[in-house]
Order: structure tokens, then C-alpha cells, then sequence
């Protein structure tokens, strides 16, 4: 990109008590753009295909957010069920006390090897029961993947690795994995993280939902509270949990030894050693993104502190940085509340 271009602003969309079906009526070319970047990784009957089965399968579990996603399929067509319902992510992400600041810290970076939606990234102030929170996302997602509430706590999704038989070709092993996520009954993260963000009021409750609900296919969850002692990663299971307490970093390989599969994304154990040693470090901005944590499929970053309501986020694409860098605060609801919270853990 050439000193003259000028990058995208990454806007603060506030949505209120609206789902995030809002935004593809806000930023069309955004939505446009999502399922313009499935239909180029993905060309001829593969898309319909997939996008077919993504709706038979959220019709036949009663997924929560299924009537979201159709509106959504109505506005801007083939694509919306398969980009909301997509896996394949591979991601770096680190949780551990702020050495600058009060609370813990979030680093984070998402890989999703779909040109063109790194310049589309954008914040979006939601509302739930629980209050409000910053969700890092697309117009045109209806879940969450990364998002920060101010004075409660900061969580991201990471892909957990592929299940191998041993005797498959990968991409026959892919197809089995997939066939038994379209047959589960439960959540998918991103939705179970939706729920979390909307529902849980601390971090004690986020951190017990995220360790209990049956999801649909294992993932990772990192997790960051305001107090120092409150982080942790969290591998899942569809129906059990392995807690790792803050500081801890997770990319897409399991860190419990007992637990088996093929790592997720460009250099998976390396990102890990990295960001295991950056999350603990001081950092200007995005200084940390270092290769591999920046790598060709690098869409997102993300720095995250709950305590203090530090958001920084930037969009990446292949050729480097997508977006200009933003940098918001934002204060708790209660603030005094939040501060008492910090001051007493």
C-alpha cells in the first residue's frame, strides 16, 4: 500500500438493543464483501453446497440465531449460512496481567484465509442482559469471535485442531469432522460466545459457562477479567473442559498432552512460544505482531484490557496492514464499581 492511499477507518457502530443482522443495512458493502470472499475460496456448486447444509443443520438443531442468519441469507444471498456457520479459523491469542496498566490484557490475532475482509472490520456496540460490550466483527456475522466489555471482561475464539483418524486423506478427514458438527444438537462457539458476552455478568459466570455448555465441536476460549488473578485459556472439548490460568497463550495445537489432533494455521506451536513470551511484555500498539503471528491469513488484532476499557484493533490483508489502527477507551458502566473490583483483586 503506497504513502498516498489513505487505509479505512474502522467505525464504532452503535447497535443498541439491534442484532448484528443491523449492520449488513449499515456497511451493505461490508456484508457484500463477506460472502464475495467465501464465493472466491469457495467457486462453483462447493458454496451452495455448504450453505445448504449450514441452514439444514441451524433449522435442525433450533439454533437461537437461525431466523438472524436467514434475514441475513435474504439480504445478500449465498454465503451468509456458510460464512456464519464457518470453523476455519487459525488463531494466536494471549491472556496475561497488564504490565502498563491495571487488570489483565488480551493480545490477539485472527487468521481467516478469506481475502478482502480485513478492510471490513468493525466495532459494534451491543447490548444484552448483562450491559454492554465492543464486539470486533463483520456486517453480515451474527456471532462473536473476538469482543471486550468494559468492567467485566475481554473473550476471543480460537479453532481447535482437526481430529485425524490416521488412515484419511485430510480432506476426507475434514469432511467426516464436519458431518459430525451438522448432526450435534448444540451450539457453535460463536454462538455459545453471543450468549456469554450478552448473559454473564463477571467473569466467575463467563468463565463457568464457557467450561460447561455443550458446544458443537471443540474450541479454544481465552479469557480476560479486570482483577489481576482473572484470566485463563480455556480447551474445549464438545463436552469437557482443561483450564489453564493467565498468564497463558493458546494458538490451534492442544496443549494438554493427553488430548490429540493436527495444529490449525501456519506454524502453530511457534505462534504459541511467541505470544506465551509477548503477552507477559510491555507493547506500543502492535508493535508485537511479528511473524508468525502476523502470517498471510492474518485478518485481525486485537488488544483488549476489561479493566481499564482499552480497545485497540487493526485489519490486516495479505500485503500487510488493511486499516488505520484503532485506538478507543471506553469506561465501564459503573466505573466505580469497576474500579473497586481492580483495587480489591
Amino acid at each position: 500500500m503506497s504513502a498516498a492511499t489513505t487505509r479505512p477507518v474502522i467505525p464504532i457502530v452503535d447497535l443498541g438493543n439491534s442484532s448484528p443482522e443491523a449492520l449488513a443495512d449499515m456497511h451493505p458493502d461490508g456484508a457484500a464483501e463477506l460472502v464475495a470472499a467465501a464465493r472466491r475460496m469457495l467457486p462453483g456448486p462447493l458454496l451452495p453446497m455448504l450453505d445448504t447444509l449450514s441452514r439444514r443443520w441451524a433449522v435442525r438443531s433450533n439454533n437461537p440465531y437461525r431466523e438472524e442468519v436467514a434475514r441475513l441469507s435474504a439480504r445478500i444471498g449465498t454465503g451468509a449460512w456458510f460464512m456464519n456457520f464457518c470453523f476455519e479459523w487459525g488463531c494466536t491469542t494471549g491472556v496475561a496481567p497488564d504490565p502498563s496498566a491495571p487488570g489483565m490484557r488480551m493480545l490477539r490475532t485472527l487468521d481467516w484465509p478469506f481475502h478482502g475482509v480485513g478492510r471490513r472490520v468493525l466495532v459494534a456496540r451491543q447490548e444484552g442482559p448483562a450491559g454492554s460490550f465492543l464486539n470486533v466483527t463483520w456486517p453480515g456475522f451474527v456471532g462473536v469471535v473476538t469482543a471486550a466489555a468494559p468492567g467485566r471482561f475481554a473473550l476471543a475464539i480460537n479453532q481447535a485442531p482437526l481430529v485425524r483418524r490416521g488412515y484419511l486423506p485430510l480432506a476426507a478427514d475434514w469432511a467426516v469432522n464436519r458431518v459430525q458438527v451438522f448432526r450435534s444438537r448444540h451450539l457453535p462457539p460463536v454462538h455459545l460466545a453471543r450468549q456469554v458476552m450478552e448473559s454473564c455478568r463477571t467473569y466467575e459466570e463467563a468463565k463457568e459457562t464457557l467450561e460447561t455448555a455443550p458446544i458443537a465441536l471443540p474450541a479454544f476460549f481465552a479469557l480476560a477479567g479486570t482483577g489481576a488473578r482473572e484470566g485463563c485459556v480455556i480447551e474445549r472439548t464438545e463436552t469437557r473442559a482443561w483450564v489453564h490460568p493467565a498468564p497463558a497463550a493458546i494458538a490451534n495445537h492442544w496443549l494438554t498432552q493427553s488430548l490429540r489432533g493436527r495444529p490449525r494455521g501456519v506454524d502453530s506451536r511457534r505462534r504459541h512460544r511467541l505470544m506465551n513470551g509477548l503477552s507477559r511484555l510491555p507493547a506500543e500498539g502492535f508493535d508485537w505482531m511479528v511473524e508468525p503471528i502476523l502470517n498471510r491469513d492474518t485478518r485481525l488484532s486485537v488488544v483488549a484490557n476489561a479493566a481499564t476499557g482499552a480497545l485497540l484493533v487493526q485489519g490486516w490483508e495479505v500485503d500487510g496492514a488493511a486499516t488505520e489502527v484503532l485506538a478507543h477507551r471506553e469506561p465501564a458502566a459503573n466505573p466505580a464499581e469497576a474500579l473497586k473490583t481492580v483495587l480489591l483483586r
